[in-house]
């Protein structure tokens, strides 16, 4: 939603401040222009990433339009889906969570959670490092290592397409100079011609170069920055996983466990102990139920 404000800020100040100098806007429409930095823009994207780069791209550009979905209480639902999970675990055994972990989607711990099982990933982070657990053969050291590992794979393959994002917007400036000296080639051969044609033609020469600037650092920039930063909230989710599952896994009890858990949430996405508290107190009761 910011996102969207954001631009159309950026809009509304240019347009308000070439209005306010008594310009006229049709001298600005120039679709040729856009056509020549934006398809040399859209070429240059495709020749230098493979197809499942563009279309994380396009998925990750759509998503910033969205609300994010690391939100409190969405941090809030994976400490209550830890606790269940954890206590489940210390009543009746690592062993009783194999059946849950080997498919989520029936367990009936997980199946409370839908939000994180629609998160595809976070999901087989979990499973697969409990999975790891379960067996027995693996200790805490190694556990840190093999989800710090994952976390690393991860993120470098999110931040593929904010590079992809980024690069595209460092060569719009110059498909903005090229579209210009084209703007300037067709007005060497309009000269005398009417003065009016030629102004006419000088001006659209320079909304080519106008045009690759403001979408360089009014759109693209910014977005690709606001998904580096998207990235770096979902990093400190799987943090906050990484530090749970560890901290139980070492021997703490489930409560201790998500209170390390809690503690690895950013300060303005972290809930206090009391919600925490009042959340787990309510799941606890259902955990008891299920087991």
């Amino acid at each position: 939603m910011f996102a969207i404000i954001g631009m159309l800020v950026v809009i509304g100040a240019v347009v308000g401040g070439f209005l306010m100098e008594h310009g006229h806007l049709q001298v600005l429409m120039q679709p040729a222009e856009l056509v020549i930095i934006g398809g040399a823009a859209l070429g240059t994207l495709l020749v230098a990433n493979p197809l499942p780069v563009v279309i994380k791209l396009i998925k990750g550009a759509i998503g910033v339009l969205k609300p994010s979905p690391y939100n409190k209480a969405f941090f809030l639902e994976t400490l209550k889906m830890l606790f269940d999970l954890f206590t489940c675990a210390r009543k009746n055994g690592m062993v009783k969570l194999e059946s849950d972990v080997e498919d989520p989607a029936k367990s009936a711990i997980f199946s409370k959670y839908p939000k994180f099982l629609h998160h595809h990933h976070a999901c087989s982070f979990l499973c697969d490092t409990l999975r790891m657990a379960i067996s027995g053969g693996t200790g805490p050291f190694e556990l840190d290592q093999m989800m710090e590992l994952d976390m690393e794979v991860h993120h470098h393959t999110e931040m593929m397409p904010v590079g992809a994002l980024m690069a595209v917007a460092d060569s719009l400036p110059g498909l903005g100079i090229v579209a210009a000296v084209l703007g300037v080639v067709i007005t060497m051969g309009a000269l005398g011609g009417p003065p009016e044609e030629i102004g006419h033609k000088v001006a659209a020469a320079l909304v080519g170069t106008f045009l690759g600037i403001l979408m360089c650092y009014g759109f693209f920039g910014p977005l690709a920055a606001y998904m580096t930063k998207l990235n770096e909230i979902e990093g400190n989710y799987y943090h906050c996983l990484r530090v749970g599952i560890l901290a139980f896994v070492r021997g703490n009890a489930p409560v201790l466990a998500i209170e390390f858990a809690r503690r690895a949430i950013p300060e303005d996405l972290r809930p206090t102990f009391k919600e925490m508290e009042a959340a787990c107190k309510g799941g606890s009761a259902a955990a008891g139920a299920a087991a």
